[in-house]
């Protein structure tokens, strides 16, 4: 905030790319309101890494994803792409997995939670697309929904629990949805 405060500096500063290793995405939101004129870019997190393994829960990346696109970041970059069983290669400080571990024995890919969000999202969000305000509270479910370039709208819904229903409005139209205990559901529409 405070180089964002200095005139001298902020003419140069296009915005902030945020880590995700600590803190909350509202920091983001609390930088959004000093300074509106200024982007939000999400460039670097990763599973865990740990003796038993990378951190595949889907559903808590499918929520941190909905967390930091509500919190105005434009994008979402992942760490490391492939590393091996152990981890490695890793040139940075955290114990940071990568979005696939090929074993270095076997070659065997497996794909963590964090590739499963990636994928479930770009499904239905594509490049440019704006996301446009939602509303609603359900326990343990998170939303973020998104106008595209084309024309389309898209709407993503993680279920962190069990098994409820969920109601969507939007301009007079309305559509029950079932959400599966640990899911992300996705609605895509045009106009």
């Amino acid at each position: 905030m405070a180089i964002l405060d200095d005139a001298g500096a902020n003419r140069y500063i296009d915005g902030v790319a945020w880590h995700g290793y600590a803190g909350q995405p509202t920091a983001m939101t609390r930088v959004h309101e000093a300074h509106p004129e200024k982007h939000a870019y999400w460039t670097e997190g990763g599973p865990a890494f740990d003796e038993r393994g990378y951190r595949t829960n889907w559903t808590q990346w499918g929520a941190n994803f909905a967390g930091i696109l509500r919190n105005w970041s434009r994008c979402i970059i992942g760490w490391n792409l492939a590393l091996d069983e152990t981890g490695k290669p890793n040139i940075g400080p955290f114990n940071c997995g990568g979005m696939v571990t090929i074993d270095s024995r076997t070659k065997e890919i497996t794909r963590s939670g964090q590739y499963c969000a990636f994928a479930h999202y770009s499904r239905a969000v594509r490049r440019g697309a704006r996301r446009i305000e939602s509303s609603g509270s359900l326990e343990r479910v998170s939303h973020v929904a998104f106008a595209n370039p084309d024309g389309t709208n898209a709407v993503v819904l993680t279920n962190a629990g069990a098994e409820k229903k969920a109601l969507l409005r939007l301009s007079g139209r309305e559509a029950e949805v079932n959400l599966p205990a640990g899911s992300m559901v996705t609605l895509t529409w045009k106009g």
